[in-house]
């Protein structure tokens, strides 16, 4: 098998990415069909100790966080991210460095006998593609001896097929409505799926929460006997200066105060790097050597594209992977702070099964210039669709059938003081990154 089969095949699986994933929140469905087939593998998720990482927003942010310090400290590290921009293979990393094409070959011809033995069990529920390329993501960590796993939640947290590893450490960061026609109508539901990944007696980092979501997650901690440390309770951060390439920031920990440089932008990238330096504290605590200085160095080298990040000047090209209604209204705040002088000139595209008009309210309120398009992702809404949201709000906006015309003609629309803010799905930041990236 070589590589190109290799991704053949996991294709071949049903893709909740690609298409609304009624089945995820089907009645009675289980991971147990993913934990079999781990048994059966010999239980590779539990070969490495585990930071698991659940919410709505920031969550990547703070997986490639805390899995470059524990690198910087000299832990063999792996991490599980989604979704990916340009490569599958960005998903599955060790120490920063991509899973080979070879290595994700011989990995997947490695469990694929173990996937065709349960495919021909009648009684065996269907993998998805997620479980699938999951399962690979912790047989390639176990024959690489990583000594930590950084796992990002796909979607939604108790019938994740991350959740079937045994975290030492949680992290639930920010929840918002997102999702809702598979994990929940309100952010008590939606907080109860994310809240799956806490397992009896772990400890858990808590974020910034919306009440109705923060006491149904301390309640299940409480019941599930889960140790919480609370950000901006326990944990504290400032910022204290920055430019355009980086923040500087104060964290106070419950064991020591660090001051760190991180080369992201944006103010909840702040609150991310809190919760990282909370995740390492209790693990430091837990006895694992972890100092000030290799947090300083692994949250300094974080490199974590399309968010709040940017590309250009003259005109600023800022591409910001925004794509439900909270993170939206981050955007909005951030683009008043850093860029307040500045008149913003929108290509935005989104996923059909998003809260349109939501996101765009919230745009709305930044007056804009707006080029509507789409991405060649099969769940992107129309542009004529997204145009008559805006003009609800009286914004006129062009129609751009693909992202590359779209940026081509805001480009061409802009003034040099200008502000061109690409946003509204990852998939459309990811074309911006690599028209930029080609031009």
């Amino acid at each position: 098998m070589d590589y190109s089969q290799a991704v053949a095949y996991l294709d071949s699986f049903i893709n909740y990415e690609q298409i609304p994933g009624v089945a995820y929140a089907a009645p009675g469905y289980s991971l147990s069909h993913v934990e079999e087939l781990l048994s059966r593998m010999g239980a590779p998720q539990l070969a490495a100790r585990t930071v698991h990482i659940a919410g709505t927003k920031g969550k990547g942010s703070v997986a490639v966080m805390t899995a470059g310090v524990l690198s910087a400290s000299g832990y063999r590290t792996g991490s599980y991210t989604s979704p990916h921009f340009h490569d599958l293979r960005e998903r599955i990393c060790i120490d920063g460095s991509l899973i080979s094409e070879e290595r994700f070959a011989s990995t997947m011809a490695g469990i694929r006998p173990f996937i065709e033995a349960m495919r021909n069990e009648p009684a065996v529920r269907q993998f998805t593609y997620f479980e699938v390329l999951t399962v690979l993501a912790f047989a390639y960590f176990r024959q690489e001896q990583v000594g930590f796993q950084v796992l990002e939640v796909g979607l939604g947290g108790r019938l994740d097929a991350t959740n079937v590893a045994r975290p030492d450490v949680c992290v639930i960061t920010p929840i918002s409505l997102d999702h809702m026609q598979i994990l929940g109508s309100t952010l008590e539901e939606i907080a109860r799926e994310k809240a799956g990944i806490i397992k009896p007696g772990c400890r858990v980092v808590l974020c910034p929460q919306p009440p109705a979501a923060a006491s149904v997650l301390i309640d299940i901690c409480r019941e599930r006997k889960a140790e919480v440390v609370q950000l901006g309770k326990y944990v504290t951060w400032r910022k204290t200066g920055g430019d355009l390439l980086h923040q500087s920031l104060v964290i106070e920990g419950i064991r020591n105060t660090y001051q760190v440089d991180i080369p992201l932008l944006g103010d909840y990238q702040l609150e991310n790097a809190a919760a990282s330096v909370a995740a390492l504290e209790i693990l430091a605590s837990a006895g694992f050597a972890i100092s000030g200085a290799d947090i300083a160095r692994g949250l300094a080298d974080v490199r974590w594209p399309g968010r709040f990040q940017v590309l250009r000047r003259d005109p600023m090209v800022l591409v910001d992977g925004a794509h439900n209604v909270a993170s939206m209204r981050r955007l909005v705040d951030n683009i008043r702070t850093y860029f307040s002088d500045r008149q913003v000139l929108l290509v935005f595209g989104t996923s059909n099964d998003k809260d349109v008009p939501g996101i765009v309210a919230e745009l709305a309120a930044l007056s804009p210039r707006v080029v509507v398009t789409r991405s060649v992702q099969s769940r992107a809404a129309l542009p004529a669709s997204l145009a008559a949201q805006f003009s609800k709000h009286g914004v006129g906006t062009e129609i751009s059938e693909s992202v590359p015309q779209a940026l081509s003609r805001a480009l061409s629309m802009a003034e040099e003081q200008d502000l061109i803010c690409v946003t509204g799905s990852l998939f459309v930041v990811a074309e911006a990154l690599d028209y930029f990236s080609m031009s």
